[in-house]
């Protein structure tokens, strides 16, 4: 196995097996793996911070077996921030990816994909966003979860609520609605995230549905209301997915969301890392706001 030791903010790693190819159909190997976190890591971190991390590894790249990890590996280094959170009646200690050398460490472990909940360890019952997770049935695509996403807008406009998209990085869209207040708890963002799924099924019968069961999706954009729930997980914005070629869930700015509905583009509702790495270079951390941004949580 061949290493490669770097020092990062301090803290000294040793990088394994750089040449792997990891994308094999695009020859993205480790080290662009570990290129494009390290490039991306002033716009992740702050997103990932003080999250319980799970990791989705792929030691052997996106066409072999992956798996999840939860807890933070027993071999972590001494550096690495962890926290202790409830899994049910379970304890266990996670990860903290809150520096560059962290981030580091676990992608150097394949962790193509980062997923963190909605709320920060030490705060686990509070939830900082809510989220729309708008999943396309079999026949329904990318550009059915934009229209959906669009009329959403109009709703919370409404409600005087403001929503931020991002693509899932695969075939789906997320909507997150900040709300940063002490108070909320996910019984409150579970209960009015439904009612909105299911007045959206009922005023487009056509095109969406709050309904779990695969067959009530065909054709359809199932409004995922369920994941505004402390012990469930969401794609961090930026993390990579583990498609054939490393796509970027990437936020989005609500008019090219627009232009690519109305153009029937789909292929703009997906982004390359280079691109991603182009914009962020470009704009800045384009989805800055779902961490500051107070709202409140109206009565329907």
């Amino acid at each position: 196995m061949s290493r490669t030791a770097i020092e990062i903010g301090g803290k000294r790693l040793s990088l394994s097996n750089l040449e792997k190819e990891l994308y094999p159909s695009c020859g993205f190997t480790k080290a662009n793996l570990l290129e494009y976190y390290g490039q991306m890591s002033g716009s992740i971190l702050p997103h990932l911070k003080n999250r319980a991390l799970t990791l989705k590894r792929y030691p052997d790249g996106v066409e072999q077996e992956y798996f999840f990890e939860k807890r933070c590996p027993v071999h972590h280094p001494a550096w690495v921030q962890t926290a202790e959170v409830s899994r049910g009646s379970k304890q266990m200690t996670v990860c903290l990816a809150n520096n560059t050398a962290t981030l580091l460490w676990v992608e150097n472990l394949a962790s193509l994909e980062l997923h963190v909940p909605l709320a920060r360890a030490a705060s686990p019952e509070t939830p900082d966003a809510m989220v729309f997770d708008l999943d396309p049935g079999e026949g329904a695509d990318i550009l059915d979860c934009g229209r959906v996403a669009l009329v959403l807008r109009e709703l919370f406009s409404r409600l005087r609520l403001t929503g931020y998209p991002k693509t899932s990085g695969q075939k789906g869209l997320h909507v997150f609605v900040p709300l940063n207040r002490p108070e909320t708890t996910f019984d409150d963002t579970k209960q009015f995230s439904k009612a909105v799924a299911i007045i959206m099924q009922k005023n487009y019968p056509d095109l969406v549905t709050a309904k779990m069961a695969k067959e009530q999706r065909r054709g359809r954009v199932f409004i995922n209301w369920s994941q505004n729930d402390a012990s469930k997980t969401m794609v961090c914005v930026y993390s990579l997915r583990a498609r054939e070629k490393p796509y970027v869930s990437f936020p989005l700015e609500w008019k090219e969301l627009e232009l690519a509905v109305k153009g029937g583009n789909p292929a703009r509702l997906h982004i390359t890392h280079a691109e991603a790495l182009g914009r962020i270079k470009a704009a800045g951390d384009l989805f800055r706001e779902v961490l500051v941004k107070k709202q409140k949580l109206p009565h329907l």
